[in-house]
């Protein structure tokens, strides 16, 4: 016990002694600097003895602080030292690295063959014709955005900025980002936190996320104000209006910005308060049943001046969407598009049991909504996103392959402008500036070479899909589908996409006949009338 409780307490007890027995050798200049030493560290060990929060420290005075320090640095050593390239924590290196040297336009190919382990069950693949088609401009690679009810459909990138709102990200991030999409001719998803001046500054295109917040149309109350909104929305920078339902890293969660983060900018431009944190409610006070959301979306179309409206989503109850679905059949009302966000999407922070566990992965949620759609013939009518962990081109090419038309990213464009994946956005002390409000931190970001980075990002990616899909033989990323994408299954099997996944036929879901008894069920529980399910 004694040698314990000497073992514990021996080097506090030494910088004490040290530091009295010094006293009466200051007249030695070389012996002040070993004496102020041991006089700070005694007072650490002081402090340590008489704090009551850390245990550790308690018990082993100076030492123990150690074990934080070391706590502290641990995610940067990990990431810089000992993980390894393929580690997805949550974007591997292996990732980041192609990201950053297509955003500096520097070479991304990789000698001496693959480090992935393609025996490894669930490896993917694009499987190349024996005829390879021409190589198309990736600048054709479009997407016509307004059903039968828009007058001013928008002609989309293939690939553009999901949303960050300006809060969440700082003001020189957006200046960045938005002058990357004017160069590359690509939207820029505003976020949820409304349309800030920086997000104007450049004049790359627009799309409007409307969250539960309704901020920038915000009425005092919190309710949307429609007045406000069309004011916003007849801007020609904005090109699409999309309803925020629920985001991938938190569904059904709501949104909510630090009141550290809140600045008198920030308040401005979304409409709230300072000094207070900047919630958004997990759910729209526009609306409460799948009908009055459609009416919604009419409604913003027409304030809008007729451009496309939508709404993005990740997925949750399946009859749910099901029974907006059904609206769409009983009032005739479309959205022009849906972009499905997956569970492992996400740039804010999140309660963990949100990110881990709530929420229906991309792959899965966006087969739901395309099979859906053409299951009520409503398919050719309403485009499709798909966001969620999107950075390559391969990644492009397996979410079309499934049915969207276009994809959006978001960490992607991030890393584009210096985002080191320190996982700090929520703490206002991002390294880089691209998440924070410091204006010290953000001054580090310099827009006109982030701006550059995020075009060679979008440039180069677009190309290298435009390299994949001719070395498949196609002309067009439209032409893409489940029987060119391969899975591994078993260290013995492997299965087409088209294999693996149910499909359904046009109009399959309106004739009584559906072939799969899960979609079968849900569809006898949805409902146009409300959210709650019906009796199956």
């Amino acid at each position: 016990m004694n040698l314990s409780l000497l073992s514990r307490y021996a080097f506090f007890a030494f910088c004490v002694l040290f530091t009295l027995a010094s006293l009466p050798f200051l007249g030695h200049e070389w012996m002040w600097p070993f004496t102020l030493l041991s006089a700070v560290l005694s007072l650490i060990g002081i402090g340590d003895l008489l704090q009551t929060r850390h245990a550790v420290r308690r018990n082993y005075p100076i030492l123990g602080n150690i074990r934080y320090l070391v706590e502290g640095i641990r995610p940067e050593i990990r990431q810089y030292l000992l993980e390894g390239d393929a580690e997805q924590l949550p974007f591997s290196r292996a990732q980041r690295s192609l990201v950053y040297s297509r955003a500096k336009n520097e070479g991304a190919d990789k000698p001496f063959g693959t480090l992935s382990d393609v025996y490894q069950n669930g490896f993917e693949f694009i499987s190349h014709s024996m005829r390879p088609a021409p190589l198309t401009d990736p600048c054709s690679f479009r997407v016509e955005i307004g059903g039968p009810q828009c007058s001013q459909p928008y002609s989309a990138s293939l690939f553009n900025i999901s949303a960050m709102s300006f809060g969440s990200l700082s003001a020189n991030a957006i200046r960045a980002l938005n002058e990357g999409a004017k160069l590359g001719e690509f939207y820029h998803d505003t976020g949820e936190g409304s349309i800030s001046p920086y997000h104007r500054e450049h004049g790359g295109d627009l799309v409007w996320e409307l969250g539960s917040g309704y901020f920038g149309c915000r009425a005092s109350d919190g309710r949307f104000d429609p007045e406000r909104f069309a004011a916003q929305a007849s801007s020609p920078q904005v090109k699409m209006i999309e309803i925020k339902l629920s985001q991938g890293a938190k569904p059904g969660h709501g949104g909510i910005l630090p009141k550290h983060k809140v600045t008198e900018e920030i308040a401005s431009t979304r409409g709230v308060p300072m000094g207070e944190d900047c919630i958004s409610p997990s759910r729209h006070s526009a609306f409460s049943t799948p009908t009055e959301m459609l009416q919604f979306i009419a409604q913003l179309r027409e304030l809008s001046g007729g451009k496309p409206v939508g709404f993005k989503f990740c997925l949750g109850h399946p009859w749910e969407f099901m029974g907006i679905v059904k609206a769409m059949l009983e009032t005739g009302i479309l959205p022009d598009f849906i972009v499905v966000d997956g569970k492992e999407g996400g740039t804010g922070a999140a309660p963990l049991e949100f990110t881990d566990h709530l929420g229906v992965p991309l792959r899965e949620g966006l087969l739901f909504v395309h099979n859906t759609l053409v299951g009520s013939n409503l398919r050719d009518k309403i485009k499709l996103g798909a966001s969620g962990k999107i950075v390559s081109a391969f990644d492009i090419a397996r979410v079309l392959a499934i049915g969207a038309d276009w994809a959006n990213s978001a960490r992607g464009f991030m890393f584009a402008i210096g985002c080191i994946q320190s996982q700090s956005c929520h703490t206002n002390k991002c390294p880089t500036g691209v998440a924070t409000q410091d204006p010290l931190r953000q001054r580090a970001l310099v827009v006109e070479d982030k701006a550059q980075r995020v075009f060679n990002f979008h440039r180069n990616t677009l190309k290298a899909l435009a390299e994949m899909l001719a070395a498949a033989g196609l002309d067009h990323p439209a032409q893409i589908d489940a029987k060119h994408l391969v899975q591994r299954m078993s260290a013995t099997e492997i299965k087409l996409f088209s294999q693996q996944h149910v499909f359904l036929a046009p109009g399959e879901l309106l004739s009584g006949q559906i072939a799969g008894e899960f979609y079968e069920r849900m569809w006898r529980m949805a409902r146009a009338d409300s959210f709650e399910p019906a009796l199956a």
